[in-house]
């Protein structure tokens, strides 16, 4: 494992931090507690001492299942990392009593690495007149936290303006190369580590989007490269070759990907990648912009939806229709999962327009309008289909049955 250094505290942490956003779910609905406590032992054990949670992750759960996992010892091995939740904070005694419940949560008497969640120059303005510079210079003296940083989706003069407020140790941005332009950007990367702040990069794979499965235009991309890599590998080095990052989150909940970035952790330097690595990238890059049609994460921030949408489960299987126009399958997907059949009915159309998830989205994505389109292309024939195999013409182990029938239908 390589270690990147904090500037301003000297703490060596781990290139590849734990995020404990996505964690491994049972099939029968809910997280696999004991699987996820297995991983994240095992990538301690190998070498990984930075953890980043929320209360927001899993409803509140993902702090809980983390501290079963720092038992027995784990907790001394490495830095946990969470956030203050800005929309559940009303006054200055919030801040106060969300930490101290955090802490009792965690069974920790200290924060290592302590986020202001997801600010926006909104929210960044009610912190501020709440007096959170304030709690947190309390909570650093007192010892309830010893490093003091921020998490952030908005845009680069924003994120100039936060970083300059206050002494910061780090901060936390969405960092992958779709996104160089994007929110922060590298010109924001370039300027917190230009003021030494250890800087943490989040959704280097872009919600998983740049790890596959890939259209053939771009698996053509890799396979012609001299340099033989996976997918996440190429998207991971791209990040680790900037030496301003000192961390890059991955959200692991599988074995195999947990090993295969814990092998890359190992090589990745910083300015390793050669002008034609750094080419074949920049080609990927500018095909999948041209093919996707919604820059959607599925961080789940604009969830849960008041009319019941599950907005990025929509917006993913939207965007594999059009990744893969030659492959069926997303829109019976869709229905399966979004129309009544395997769950829950969930689909776009029955978006209200009430915007609230405009408020929370990190991307700034025109949501409302984005189901619109999704609901006018993917549920055209769902109001036949659906009555139709739910009269008996299918069932949960026959769900290949469903592809013969709307191929037919279409």
């Amino acid at each position: 494992m390589l270690y990147r250094t904090v500037p301003k505290t000297g703490d060596k942490l781990s290139v590849l931090g734990f995020g404990y956003m996505r964690l491994p779910q049972k099939k029968s609905g809910g997280i696999d507690e004991e699987r996820a406590i297995r991983q994240l032992r095992y990538a301690i054990d190998n070498g990984v001492n930075y953890v980043d949670t929320a209360p927001a992750y899993h409803f509140g759960k993902s702090e809980k299942v983390l501290a079963r996992a720092l038992a027995d010892g784990y907790r001394e091995k490495v830095r946990i990392a969470t956030k203050l939740p800005p929309w559940s904070v009303h006054s200055r005694d919030d801040m106060d009593r969300i930490l101290s419940s955090q802490l009792a949560t965690l069974h920790t008497s200290y924060i290592d690495y302590y986020l202001l969640h997801s600010l926006s120059k909104a929210t960044w303005e009610k912190m501020k007149n709440l007096g959170v510079l304030g709690f947190l210079d309390s909570a650093k003296k007192d010892g309830r936290i010893k490093n003091a940083g921020f998490s952030f989706h908005g845009d680069t003069a924003i994120l100039k303006e936060i970083v300059d407020s206050y002494s910061w140790e780090f901060c936390q941005i969405q960092y992958n190369y779709l996104d160089e332009h994007n929110q922060a950007g590298t010109e924001g990367l370039f300027y917190a580590a230009g003021k030494q702040l250890g800087v943490m990069v989040m959704e280097p794979l872009r919600g998983g989007n740049l790890a596959g499965p890939l259209p053939d235009e771009i698996k053509k991309i890799w396979d012609e490269s001299p340099v033989k890599r996976s997918p996440a590998e190429w998207a991971l080095r791209w990040v680790w070759n900037h030496p301003e990052v000192t961390v890059v989150l991955s959200g692991m909940n599988d074995e195999i990907h947990i090993d295969e970035n814990l092998r890359v952790a190992k090589d990745a330097l910083p300015n390793s990648l050669s002008q034609s690595e750094l080419d074949s990238i920049a080609h990927v890059r500018d095909t999948f912009q041209r093919r996707m049609k919604i820059g959607c994460t599925g961080c789940g921030y604009c969830m849960p939806c008041p009319a019941g949408v599950d907005i990025p489960g929509c917006f993913f299987l939207y965007n594999a229709h059009h990744l893969f126009p030659h492959d069926r399958s997303a829109k019976f997907h869709y229905i399966g999962r979004h129309g009544g059949l395997l769950s829950s009915v969930s689909y776009a159309g029955l978006c209200r327009q009430c915007g609230k998830c405009v408020q929370s989205c990190p991307q700034h994505l025109s949501i409302p309008d984005h189901l619109r389109d999704v609901s006018t292309e993917m549920e055209g024939m769902m109001s036949v289909i659906v009555p139709l195999l739910k009269g008996g013409l299918w069932c949960k182990d026959q769900f290949g049955r469903i592809g013969r029938i709307f191929a037919f239908t279409k």
